[in-house]
Order: structure tokens, then sequence, then C-alpha cells
């Protein structure tokens, strides 16, 4: 795919794009803008790094802050991952998805110009430089869990077409001043064909998040979202990581360790040590079983991302209660449901994206796109 023929439409002669009413804003940056408002990318504005390259604070002439994201390397991989993000970026706007500003293509550079999160993502405060500071009290984590479902759930059923992000996880939700969510990262995006239930391509995302049927045959689906979100609910209530290392050899899935307890009721001893027990015990404990229900094997068996958006709020208490008399929690079904783990074993592809394992190009090197005949 050629970069340029994305958006060599629908753009003025200043490289500003050409507004309709009520539609996104987003322009063309220049490099030199760009090196001057990270001051030449120094080491000083930088927010993070990942297996994609780093983001760094800037501030342009107009005084306002942005996020920049600077691809490491050139690769015909990184222009495509550069030009799918940049394409779905510029066709969403959900006030829980991150805002497009613009981007710069000059040369061998490829930069995404983001709005500035001065909360960094949710990571830092679960696991980061910013875990101990208790920044993340149990009603923000419940308006973090909501709204980030909520940004989901516009890509899977408002976007046209549909999207796929395939890399829903911690490090991607970013916090805004007032610790709302933005979900954030398009670049394993897949846009879906309206009457699509699936599409088999090649794994990426990140260890810990990925579905077994995406991390095994590659079939990519809203569902695989959804497991992931549901990773994600369970350390946004827990503090844990998705993958624990209890030893050199030894690693346990979220999952492994909470089902047992959320089947014993023993949800107290699931809430993060840091919250220090001042936490809403049913909210809590709908959000781990809204968790487990989402991370379940089976894609099947999974709701949508509608339906979390409902349990979460308690819309629907009927659905409440169907969900906490589920046979996943049920003592008396434990033997029926194996562990997950092994279906995330394999190593190959495998790259370090910080505090994550992240896969990227494993699986099969054809796509092919299915759906209800």
């Amino acid at each position: 795919m050629a970069f340029g023929s994305l958006f060599c439409c629908g753009r003025s002669a200043n490289g500003r794009q050409r507004r309709k009413k009520g539609s996104p804003t987003w322009r063309v940056f220049s490099l030199k803008e760009l090196y001057s408002a990270t001051n030449n990318f120094n080491y000083d504005n930088k927010l993070g790094e990942g297996g994609f390259g780093s983001v760094y604070c800037g501030h342009l002439r107009d005084g306002s802050q942005i996020a920049v994201k600077r691809l490491k390397v050139w690769s015909n991989k990184a222009e495509m991952e550069f030009a799918v993000e940049v394409e779905v970026l510029a066709r969403i706007r959900h006030k829980n998805l991150l805002n497009l500003r613009g981007y710069c293509a000059e040369g061998k550079e490829r930069l995404i110009v983001y709005d500035y999160m001065p909360n960094l993502s949710l990571t830092s405060h679960l696991h980061g430089q910013h875990a101990r500071e208790g920044l993340l009290g149990w009603g923000r984590r419940m308006n973090i869990a909501i709204g980030s479902a909520e940004g989901i759930a516009y890509l899977h059923h408002q976007a046209m077409p549909h999207i796929i992000h395939r890399d829903v996880k911690a490090s991607n939700v970013l916090l805004d001043s007032e610790f709302q969510a933005r979900v954030s990262d398009f670049g394993f995006a897949k846009l879906i064909p309206d009457g699509a239930t699936h599409v088999t391509t090649r794994v990426k995302g990140t260890l810990g998040y990925l579905a077994p049927e995406y991390a095994m045959l590659g079939k990519a689906s809203e569902s695989c979202d959804v497991y992931s979100f549901g990773i994600l609910l369970l350390e946004l209530a827990t503090g844990k990581r998705p993958i624990e290392k209890l030893s050199l050899t030894v690693k346990r899935p979220i999952t492994d360790w909470a089902l047992p307890l959320a089947r014993e009721r023993r949800f107290k001893e699931m809430a993060d040590p840091k919250l220090k027990g001042d936490f809403v015990e049913s909210e809590l404990r709908r959000m781990v079983l809204v968790g487990l229900i989402c991370a379940q094997s089976k894609p099947e068996k999974r709701p949508t991302m509608l339906d979390v958006i409902n349990l979460l709020k308690e819309e629907s208490k009927d659905k409440l209660l169907n969900l906490e008399n589920d046979e996943l929690f049920r003592t008396d079904l434990a033997a029926c449901h194996q562990s997950l783990s092994s279906s995330q074993d394999s190593s190959d592809g495998i790259e370090n994206d910080s505090e994550n394992e992240r896969i990227k190009g494993a699986g099969p090197s054809t796509e092919t796109i299915s759906g209800n005949s």
C-alpha cells in the first residue's frame, strides 16, 4: 500500500486537510516543525519507547502541547503500520479514542502527531513510575474501564468500516488531564468489510492479551479485542500484570490466578493492594466477573463490547445475575475449564515492547476475510 495514496486527496495547498463541517481536523507537519517542537527530539522530551520507536512531547508555536511518535527504523512493514494508523485515526472521532493532530512523511522519517496526554498511560499508574503515587483510586478505575470500553465499542459497532484494534492493553490506554481514558496505537488495526465475521491474518499483538484462536490460528475478530479487554479489566482491578513471573522458568497468566478466587467469591483478596482497601466491593466483583467472562477461551461465549458496557454500568440486572450464575464460575464445573496459558507459550516472532512482549508477524503470511454466507 503506498502511503501517499491514502491522503493524496482532500488536502489544501498549505498542507491542511480541507475541512467539512463536523469533521476531525489534522494536518501535515514538516519535519523541521517537529524538530523544533521537540527540541530536536531531545532525550528530556521522551515519554516512552517501544518496538515501534519513541514518543516525545513537544510544543507548537501556538503553545499547544503535542505527542509525537517517531518510527525507529524505516522499512516496508513500518511504512504499512504507519499508513494504517494514520488512516484509522483519520477516520474516527470519539471522546475515548486518541485524536490525530497530523503526520509527517519526509524522506525515511515517519512521524504521527497526537494530542498530548499529561497523565501518560494506564501502565504507568499500575506498574510504572506513577504506581506509588496512588492517583488511581477506585472511582477513576471504574471510569477508565467504562471509557475505554466505549471507545472500543465505537470501533466495533459505529466506525464504518468496523475496526479491530488487535493490540488492546494497558499501555495503549492513555489518560488525559482528568484521567479520562483514550485508547491509542492503531498500527495493528484491521478494517473489517461489512458482512465479514473475521480476518485470518498474521498474528500481531502482545503476549498475555492475545485470544487463543488468534494466537494459534490467526483468526482476528472483534471477539479478540473483547478477550484482550477482559485481561485489561483484571489488570485494572487487581494491579497484577497479564503474565506473572513466579520464577525464572514458571509464568502464570492472570486468568489462572483470578478464576479460582472468583469461583470461591474471594473478591476482596483480588483487589489491588495499592487501593489500600478503598474500593466498592460490588463494583470490584462486577469488574472481575466481566473480565473473566471476556477472557474465556471460547469466542462464541464472550460478550460484545456493547454488552460489556451494560454490565460495567449495571444497566441490566438480569444480565448481571446471569453473569454471576454463568457456568464458568461454578465450582462443580471447574475441571471442565482448562488453563489458557498454553495458547501463548510460543516465542516465535516475539519482540520486546518495554514491559510487554509484543508479537509482530507470526502466523500465516496470507490474509483471508470470512463472513456469513
